[in-house]
């Protein structure tokens, strides 16, 4: 599996932990699931592909200000989380960043 469909699995993983904590759902909310289909074409259409680092070190800042901030908070509150209920996909996020 290429980086980028990694990268597709981590985000889907991540706001689907952080709208059933938050917002008590079984599925994704609507403010949830358009955060996750503009997420998947963002990392679909990176100049970068497969050699893309962290987003946070991008040079080229592709998100609109407001997917930005929410995608931030979505990561704050669920990577942490993470290490609970994905622990290989949290522990190969921490290993490919500290690259």
């Amino acid at each position: 599996m290429g980086n980028i469909e990694q990268e597709k699995l981590t985000v889907h993983k991540m706001i689907s932990l952080y709208c059933r904590k938050k917002h008590r759902t079984v599925h994704l909310c609507e403010d949830c699931s358009l955060l996750m289909q503009y997420a998947i074409e963002r990392l679909s259409k990176c100049p970068f592909g497969d050699e893309k680092g962290k987003c946070a070190n991008c040079t080229i800042h592709c998100y609109k200000p407001d997917f930005r901030l929410k995608i931030k908070e979505v990561m704050r509150f669920s990577g942490p989380r993470m290490l609970l209920y994905h622990p290989l996909d949290f522990l190969n996020h921490i290993k490919k960043n500290r690259l």
